[in-house]
């Protein structure tokens, strides 16, 4: 009898030792922050700029004088 209790025991105890992994969904929803820096319209203006600063002024930069379109 105490040898049939042991025996039925046994598997519950085993089974009450193992571990658990629970997955639960955050209450608060997840938050992605998003800081980009758009920069390109200022870039191309600046380059703009730069282009028509050379090309009036090609000695000052030491480039040559661009070929006159017809």
């Amino acid at each position: 009898m105490k040898n049939l209790l042991i025996l039925m025991t046994m598997p519950m105890m085993v089974a009450a030792c193992t571990p658990t992994v629970k997955l639960e969904a955050p209450d608060k929803p997840i938050e992605i922050n998003m800081n980009i820096k758009i920069e390109q319209e200022v870039r191309v203006r600046v380059e703009k700029d730069l282009d028509k600063e050379i090309m009036a002024n090609p000695d000052l930069f030491g480039t040559s004088k661009p070929a006159k379109k017809k």
